[in-house]
């Protein structure tokens, strides 16, 4: 069966985005040459899901070919009916009725990209297997929270914690089954 993996970065404090949709505090932690481990862990997969607020801050942001380069599956879930680009599909159903199909189909890997409204609603139905977690060396106060309340208690096992010299630690965690 296929793993959905959470690979996201967020505030000591929990939050992934300050208010407004300001990322601006990731750039505390950008280091020439160092991507943290990101190409590695997508060479694992073959499928992304996205919110669609995530989807177009990365199209405004870093343009179209981060996700429309024909080598992955991706999913933007919105509540709006648009025409596939590629291999972008701009899911209107249930979120995870979707995701138990793609975790029966052959292939890689599933990679949950954000945003947290997605996060949370896979949290609540127990869908995330793996979550690596970039934790950035800042308070940042307010904004979107990472992990929302009134989802279920879930168990992890560590797999490993990774330490970098810009102050990044990255936790990786499986779920126990």
């Amino acid at each position: 069966m296929r793993v959905l993996s959470l690979f996201i970065a967020a505030s000591l404090d929990g939050y992934i985005a300050k208010p407004d949709d300001d990322l601006s505090f990731l750039k505390l932690v950008e280091k020439e040459g160092e991507d943290y481990g990101y190409a590695a862990f997508t060479s694992t997969i073959d499928t992304i899901i996205l919110g669609r607020r995530t989807y177009d801050w990365v199209l405004e942001k870093i343009g179209a070919s981060y996700y429309d380069n024909g080598e992955r599956n991706v999913y933007v879930i919105t509540g709006t009916e648009r025409p596939d680009v590629g291999k972008t599909k701009f899911y209107t159903g249930d979120l995870t009725e979707l995701v138990r199909q793609l975790k029966t189909e052959s292939g890689k890997n599933i990679y949950c990209d954000g945003g947290a409204e997605i996060i949370n609603e896979l949290l609540k139905n127990d869908l995330i297997d793996e979550f690596v977690i970039s934790v950035i060396p800042v308070l940042v106060g307010n904004g979107t929270r990472l992990f929302k309340d009134n989802r279920p208690e879930q168990q992890l096992e560590l797999v490993n914690t990774k330490t970098f010299d810009t102050g990044l630690t990255q936790l990786h965690y499986k779920r126990k089954r």
